[in-house]
């Protein structure tokens, strides 16, 4: 007979560990999602404030209303699914730029912690290469390369690859000095050093600099198509024209698809950073 009250009583329990269990997991997404929606009402609302406080009525095209670029740009079928071809044709672009810069990225990093004269040799310039407006030689790589998919490509090689080399060797020089004295004495030889010890130390290195060449990769693609208009038109001939026949609405939305699609490629880059080292490597977070 007392067994019915105590099972009613650890139900009761159970009930409120999972509503408090509830509770906390729903605080904590009103915690990572409260502060982004609170800017973006803010933008939005200054962005109200420009368009029909501090513009005149007659130049209000050049600051069209939120409303107006979602109905317009992404309301209406034709101009979205423009959108989303070019959308296409630069993601195209920008991943297969990104994976090319990521392999070069980390075979010259790797080169350059394995031997000091290999980084004294190649590592300044890679800076200097970084420190070239690409808007200089983009021209360039079109004469020699041509107008089409390749050409967008190398820029994107191009913007994208000073981060991965950067990050992938100050990771690879990071490792702890204890763990480093740890594998020599159990005399471990250089390859196993690399692979089992500074490799799996720079990860984290590695992942923020592809989560910060990602979003370069998609502005390389745009720059990219800026200037070669052969093949298939990307999101930034897309912009060109928009900006040409003076259509703002659509203008703004292409800029916000391409915003958003180095979003996702930078979350994407997290959440496998996440998968990928999160057991072992927690960062210290702030309130």
């Amino acid at each position: 007979m007392a067994t019915e009250p105590r099972r009613a009583a650890d139900a009761m329990r159970a009930a409120r560990a999972a509503r408090a269990v509830r509770a906390v997991r729903a605080v904590r997404a009103v915690r990572r999602a409260g502060p982004p929606l609170v800017v973006l009402a803010v933008v939005i609302g200054i962005w109200y404030a420009v368009t029909y406080l501090a513009l005149a009525p007659r130049r209000r095209f050049l600051l069209p209303p939120p409303h107006e670029v979602v109905t317009d740009g992404f309301g209406d079928w034709t101009t979205f699914h423009e959108t989303l071809v070019a959308l296409g044709a630069t993601a195209k672009v920008a991943l297969v730029g990104l994976a090319i810069a990521a392999a070069l990225g980390m075979v010259f990093a790797v080169l350059m912690s394995q031997a000091g004269w290999i980084e004294r040799s190649f590592y300044p310039w890679a800076v200097a290469l970084q420190t070239i407006p690409i808007l200089a030689i983009v021209p360039l790589i079109g004469f020699w390369l041509g107008y089409g998919f390749w050409s967008r490509t190398v820029v994107c090689v191009l913007v994208a690859l000073f981060p991965i080399i950067t990050n992938t060797l100050f990771g690879l020089q990071s490792t702890d000095a204890g763990q480093h004295d740890l594998f020599t004495l159990r005399q471990a030889g250089r390859w196993a050093r690399l692979v089992y010890l500074e490799v799996p130390s720079a990860l984290p290195a590695v992942f923020t600099g592809l989560r910060i060449s990602a979003g370069l990769s998609v502005i390389g693609a745009i720059v990219g198509d800026f200037f070669f208009r052969q093949g298939q038109r990307g999101l930034g001939s897309l912009i060109d024209d928009y900006t040409q026949r003076l259509q703002s609405a659509p203008l703004f939305a292409a800029i916000m698809v391409s915003a958003l699609f180095g979003l996702a490629l930078f979350w994407l880059f997290g959440l496998a950073a996440r998968l990928a080292i999160g057991s072992w490597h927690t960062p210290r977070r702030r309130s």
